[in-house]
């Protein structure tokens, strides 16, 4: 379940905060969209925004291209910024919390809407986003007005997958150092979590928390709220309770 480029990326993990380190800088600069217009423009038209690094896919390069995918955020909304040319040295300088103004095209991959073809540049500020609790709204149409942002669910539980309390890849197919998913329950649904490889590698302290999952286990959760064919977050911690 991944675009065609994404194989060729490796991961890197730049861990966001549970907490507000920062503010964000409110006013706009002159010809910067605030977050409802981003919101209300046509998919396939240019948009421009400022928005901070929250995390980001590692570098790699495409005949010669370097290119990144970032997970971003303002005070109002987040952003998804998938394969944006970036020379290594300069992707190495994209630290959490750093501000910047990007020019691109809105675009929407089943159901998830990101940037692409996008150019940027690096402004003054710093912001790290606080994760939004949002379990009372699974299952809801509010859920999707929180798509890509930082965010948390709290006391869910670990059900199968296939017989297991997680799966190398959506069906099982994979092996270690693959896509993790696992499904969690609320008591009411059930829905497919990632722990995106290429976001969190088989190293990574989630990736392992994953492996030793139980089924039954009541977790916390922290990601980001990736959308494919509905809510698929992207997970970065686990707690088990």
């Amino acid at each position: 379940m991944k675009k065609g480029l994404c194989a060729f990326l490796a991961c890197a993990l730049l861990a966001g905060c549970s907490s507000s380190t920062s503010t964000a800088d409110d006013k706009k600069s002159e010809g910067v969209m605030t977050y409802d217009e981003y919101v209300a423009a046509d998919v396939n038209s240019e948009v421009t925004i400022e928005t901070y690094v929250q995390a980001k896919q590692s570098w790699w390069s495409d005949n010669g291209q370097g290119l990144a995918t970032f997970y971003t955020q303002d005070k109002d909304g987040a952003y998804f910024i998938y394969n944006m040319p970036i020379e290594e040295a300069d992707y190495e300088k994209l630290t959490e919390g750093t501000k910047i103004k990007v020019t691109g095209y809105k675009s929407e991959w089943s159901g998830e809407v990101e940037i692409i073809d996008a150019t940027y540049e690096v402004e003054d500020g710093n912001y790290v986003a606080e994760a939004v609790d949002v379990t009372d709204k699974l299952g809801s149409k509010e859920l999707i007005n929180y798509q890509n942002q930082k965010v948390s669910f709290k006391d869910l539980e670990i059900v199968e997958s296939d017989g297991k309390a997680f799966l190398y890849n959506y069906d099982g197919s994979g092996t270690q150092g693959d896509d993790l998913y696992f499904n969690v329950s609320d008591g009411k649904n059930t829905y497919s979590f990632t722990v995106e490889s290429y976001l969190c590698d088989k190293d990574s302290d989630v990736y392992k928390a994953v492996e030793n999952l139980k089924v039954g286990d009541k977790v916390d959760l922290e990601g980001f709220l990736y959308w494919y064919e509905g809510v698929n977050p992207h997970i970065t911690s686990v707690n088990v309770k």
